[in-house]
């Protein structure tokens, strides 16, 4: 990862001092493993993760709280607290993680690149699977006990996205590859472009 982490290094701050990415894509799609990696690549990055903040009464109403709690004290160059959501109680958790104001700082989930946020961002990732295979992924990784659950999220997702598209703004997509990720320019990248790159685990190229 490490080609696409110095360039990231290089993009000017965008929120405040931090240099905000997102990393969005249908669930299911990888997206909490590819910003793993990513954030290891660039020396251990914060990642915000969206499934945090959503909850299940707001799995995607959850702008003014991301924007008052987060972007806002980071563009202050401050850092943020939030008390992620507990899935399982259905109410926030007791503990309280601070993100502070790093110069990358990787937002991850299903609506990081949606339009209130994206003015923010330094630079919009998407990880590029067709929803069916992505859903079907999640579904495979959470089990019959979900699928409740699923139902009601794919539905959900459709609707967002219906409204609020995030990948034709994308700087990036990215794909998995055997080995790797190859991250490719997206349909919101600037009319230059930017060079296509193939994200290994180990060495990467320019293509």
């Amino acid at each position: 990862m490490h080609d696409l982490a110095r360039r990231l290094r290089r993009l000017p701050p965008s929120c405040g001092p931090v240099r905000l990415v997102g990393v969005d894509g249908h669930a299911g799609s990888g997206k909490s493993t590819f910003a793993a990696r990513l954030a290891g690549a660039l020396g251990g990055a914060p990642v915000l993760r969206l499934d945090d903040v959503a909850t299940h009464d707001e799995l995607f109403d959850w702008t003014g709280r991301l924007l008052s709690g987060v972007v806002e004290p980071l563009s202050r160059g401050t850092s943020a607290s939030y008390s992620p959501y507990d899935w399982r109680t259905r109410r926030p958790g007791a503990g309280v993680r601070t993100l502070p104001p790093a110069p990358v700082v990787l937002v991850e989930g299903v609506g990081a690149g949606r339009r209130a946020l994206r003015p923010h961002l330094a630079l919009l990732l998407w990880m590029d699977l067709p929803y069916e295979e992505s859903w079907a992924r999640g579904r495979a990784r959470d089990g019959a006990e979900q699928r409740e659950f699923w139902d009601g999220w794919t539905a959900a997702e459709r609707r967002h996205f219906a409204a609020d598209p995030s990948r034709p703004f994308a700087d990036a997509l990215v794909r998995q590859i055997p080995g790797g990720y190859e991250v490719l320019p997206g349909p919101g990248a600037t009319p230059h472009g930017r060079p296509g790159v193939t994200e290994g685990d180990g060495s990467s190229a320019l293509r």
